[in-house]
């Protein structure tokens, strides 16, 4: 339980629903987890187009919810005192609200009936929605039909809420765990100052339940409003949000959430994976690209990566480590024409910008959520014949030399150009090795955020390269400022890539700063890093299955240069599949994205959504009315960003930020801020088959190799047919797993494999490079044949000149000579042992050499006699008193014990 005067989170009192419903009334009554604590709705039946809801906000006991339904039950029963028939029927279970929408008839209620937990971070769950129900409110007597309303509720549910979408009771999902630890950090007198507002301005006349009588023995219950960029049913609560409590709203994001255990000598790690797709500006591959007129550019997904001990699961006690960067689409007005039905259409620019007002906008958005300062890596091409890509380039890079004019040299928009595609196709260069120094730099200049100071060890022995780490520290660790932006034309297979380097690097500093790894570097084929790999294959895949139609075509592996030979025609089928969503499928996604999201609104009279031509004007408001208001074209700004800067606004405590926050007083043992009983709920049957943290991604199940012996460090450099879960594909044929053994980094492809399979984002026309200017370290891989073991194989003896590149100038003295010969007999002695081996050792009579005896007269067997170690008298004696304390016999204590217990309370509490 919290302490004392001290924040937590709020957790939502409703988690368990039911919809009871009579001819005139829908009763939804919502109970916490325990089922102590109940709230009611009642939603109006009557009316064909109106909604109608009463909440009074009361909370009610069980006894008094059953008391309430049965008087419902017996009032609406068609006659008096019959039992036939009840008045009050159970329609549906559910654990949310999604929301209430509207099209030509009444209103929906949309529920969420089933759920996946696929998540914990410091006990706060997270779910998935597995399945919705969609409830028809009017009742059929008062029924107004439309001809379009099946067809909208059609498009409406081709927005499928069972593929990605989540939700949490008491994590706030839209904001970073940055903002969210902070916030729980702002200082008491806020929080009482926000309180006492609260109680004040609130109309709900339970709003002060639980709050304590005695000053200082209260916790704080902190509430913060989500983020509205990444909510996607903001506009489905939207008729209900100022008239419910808010325990009954539930704010959904769409994208991807992943959580593995990483097992550090049976110290459990969460590594959790959450992306955040922006709800403006949302849509397919080729009907969304660039940026509409508010700054919001399409593809914008925010990954973050959090790391916390799982072993403290408490927000103020625990560790917990998170690491924030962003991809989305170059902040321009333009697009590509799909009618040509090419695979790649032309870009063309749609509209001048020479004051870049739209990236002002945008950066701005940037500036306020995380700081500085911003850093572009640009992927797309820059040498091309036809020129394509880089329009694009040559575009932004004045854009960013414009605004970089106005802002503080030490605040200024970072761009960094690199052409990935030219470096892929060269055979002498390394990919990956380019991107590790990339992602060095960018982690050394935001850093990252953890909530608790260096470590000791890191302070007597500092690492180099943690002492040149940027971001900002603060008493109680370290705060992230500013973030990496990646981009290429599609966001999806390049940038993926990137962001994993990126991630890698950061993952590593984030194990150094809470005490895990004595040095910040990962290497690959470690089961760290396959972990996290796969990790970020499935957050690839899912967010380019939303975006572009297909999984991702180039993958870490393909990059590494060690796919197995039939992921080429895997990639081409992707494509493929990516061709055919393109062409025929994402009109009408993008028609569905528009009615979900609130972007278009069906009205009687105007034109239907399937009859517009365009959604051009829905998303740019720009088109339909001026502004009354205009930017200034040298402070492109929000007043106020910069003069916290490098922090980000949004988390400095201002009045603006305080008014974001709802704060409540309780008792420590409250159920509203317990995370303990959240968790834990010692009041329901758990089954080990249903527990999350047994059931989720292990590294020591799942990736350590499964051979006796081996290092079980998840650290420890493998070949990648010892792991016990490979990430490399099917390993069922032997010559194609010798041929994907490589070392740490990555080798050149076999002549075959000069490029990459082709893809929609590589531009056939590039300019083939002069390949020996690029030279990068690279170092190719022998394959040879096994054979049979029984063969015996020819050993070539090499000069300690070809192994160690030095020669052996004085003779060995007889003690270094005795020492290997120990070493040889005991690695002799680890195995099978026979009897030439012991005549070995008596025949060169070396005294220090142990002997170990055979028990078994067999000389195939491993079980020797040995001597037990003398222990001296005073050891033994210390052995004994241990005995006898273990049986309640006391030793006395002399005087040293004495003086040793006297200067331990003087160190400790004088």
């Amino acid at each position: 339980m919290p302490a004392a005067g001290a924040a937590a989170p709020m957790i939502s009192s409703v988690q368990k629903l039911v919809l009871y419903e009579t001819r005139a009334r829908y009763f939804l009554v919502g109970s916490n987890p325990a089922e102590t604590k109940y709230r009611v709705l009642k939603i109006d039946r009557t009316e064909p187009k109106d909604l109608v809801i009463i909440d009074d906000k009361h909370v009610y006991t069980q006894q008094e919810v059953r008391e309430l339904l049965g008087r419902l039950d017996l009032g609406n029963r068609t006659k008096i005192g019959q039992k036939g028939s009840s008045g009050l029927s159970r329609a549906v279970s559910a654990f949310g609200v999604v929301g209430f929408v509207r099209f030509l008839e009444g209103y929906y209620i949309v529920l969420i009936t089933k759920r996946r937990k696929m998540a914990d971070i410091g006990g706060h769950a997270i779910y998935k929605i597995e399945d919705t129900n969609m409830i028809y409110i009017p009742n059929d007597s008062v029924r107004v039909t439309h001809p379009d309303e099946a067809r909208y509720l059609r498009i409406f549910q081709n927005v499928d809420l069972s593929s990605n979408f989540y939700f949490s009771y008491s994590y706030d999902l839209s904001h970073s765990l940055q903002y969210n630890l902070t916030v729980l950090r702002m200082p008491l007198e806020t929080l009482k100052t926000e309180t006492t507002q609260t109680r004040q301005e609130s109309f709900d006349i339970f709003e002060d339940e639980g709050l304590s009588t005695q000053g200082g023995s209260g916790v704080f219950g902190v509430c913060s409003k989500p983020y509205e960029k990444y909510v996607w049913n903001g506009k489905l609560l939207e008729a209900v949000k100022n008239t419910v409590h808010r325990d009954w709203l539930l704010y959904i994001i769409h994208g991807f959430c992943g959580q593995s255990k990483l097992l550090i000598y049976g110290r459990p790690i969460y590594v959790t994976l959450i992306a955040r797709r922006s709800s403006k500006f949302a849509g397919t591959r080729f009907l969304k690209r660039g940026a509409n007129c508010e700054g919001d550019v399409a593809n914008e997904v925010e990954t973050e990566q959090i790391l916390y001990d799982a072993s403290v699961m408490s927000f103020s006690a625990g560790s917990y480590s998170s690491y924030v960067q962003v991809r989305g689409s170059v902040p321009l007005y333009w697009s590509q024409d799909i009618s040509t039905m090419m695979p790649k259409p032309p870009i063309t620019l749609d509209q001048a910008d020479p004051f870049a007002h739209v990236a002002a906008l945008h950066f701005d958005q940037m500036l306020q959520r995380f700081g500085s300062p911003i850093i572009i890596l640009n992927l797309v091409k820059e040498r091309e014949k036809r020129k394509h890509e880089r329009i694009l380039s040559e575009e932004l890079v004045a854009a960013v030399t414009y605004l970089n004019q106005f802002l503080p040299p030490e605040h200024a928009i970072i761009y960094i150009p690199w052409d990935m595609a030219k470096y892929t196709k060269s055979k002498l260069c390394n990919v990956l090795d380019r991107l590790n120094v990339i992602a060095e730099s960018v982690v050394k200049k935001t850093g990252f955020f953890v909530n608790r100071p260096d470590s000791y060890c890191s302070i007597l022995r500092p690492d180099e390269k943690w002492n040149e780490l940027g971001g900002y520290v603060v008493s109680t660790g370290r705060l992230q400022t500013g973030v990496l932006r990646t981009n290429c034309v599609d966001c999806l297979d390049r940038t993926n890539t990137a962001q994993f380097m990126v991630g890698k690097c950061a993952l590593a500093y984030q194990l150094y700063s809470l005490g895990l790894i004595d040095k910040p570097n990962l290497q690959f084929d470690t089961d760290a890093v396959r972990l996290f790999e796969e990790l970020y294959e499935d957050h690839g895949d899912t967010l380019s299955l939303q975006y572009g139609g297909s999984q991702l075509v180039h993958r870490v592996k393909t990059y590494r240069k060690i796919a197995p030979w039939t992921q080429h025609s895997k990639d081409i089928m992707q494509t493929l599949s990516r061709y055919y969503s393109n062409a025929f499928s994402d009109a009408d996604r993008q028609d569905s994205i528009n009615l979900f999201l609130g972007v278009f609104k069906p009205t009687e009279g105007k034109p239907h959504l399937w009859e517009l031509p365009t959604d051009f004007y829905l998303h740019h408001k720009n088109t339909l009315s001026l502004s009354q208001t205009r930017r200034s074209y040298t402070y492109w700004w929000t007043t106020g960003v910069l003069k916290h800067l490098p922090l980000p606004f949004d988390e400095v405590t201002c009045a603006e930020n305080r008014h974001k926050l709802t704060v409540k007083k309780f008792h420590k043992y409250e159920e509203e801020i317990d995370i303990h009983n959240e968790f834990f709920r010692p009041y329901e049957l758990s089954s080990f088959d249903e527990t999350f943290c047994l059931a989720m991604t292990n590294s020591t199940r799942d990736f350590m190799p499964k051979n006796v012996g081996i290092d079980p460090s998840p650290f420890t450099v493998r070949k990648p047919d010892e792991t016990g879960k490979s990430v490399l594909g099917n390993k069922s044929n032997r010559e194609e797993t010798v041929l994907q053994r490589k070392t740490a980094a990555s080798a050149p492809p076999p002549p075959s494999e000069e490029a990459v399979s082709s893809s929609s984002e590589d531009d056939s026309g590039t300019d083939k490079e002069d390949e020996g200017a690029v030279s990068q370290r690279s170092t190719p891989v022998k394959v040879t044949d096994t054979g049979d073991n029984t063969k015996m194989t020819e050993n070539v003896v090499q000069s300690t000149k070809d192994v160690y590149g030095v020669n052996l100038s004085d003779v060995l003295s007889e003690d270094d000579l005795t020492i290997y010969a120990r070493f040889v007999q005991l690695g002799q002695s680890q195995h099978k042992q026979d009897k030439s081996s012991q005549q070995f050792c008596s025949k060169h009579h070396l005294d220090r050499v142990i002997n170990l005896i055979p028990i078994s007269s067999f000389s195939q067997d491993n079980i020797y006699e040995v001597q037990p170690p003398r222990a001296d008298r005073k050891s033994i004696e210390i052995f004994h008193a241990h005995i006898q304390a273990g049986r309640g016999n006391m030793q006395p204590l002399g005087k040293d014990d004495f003086l040793m217990y006297r200067e331990y309370i003087r160190n400790r509490y004088m």
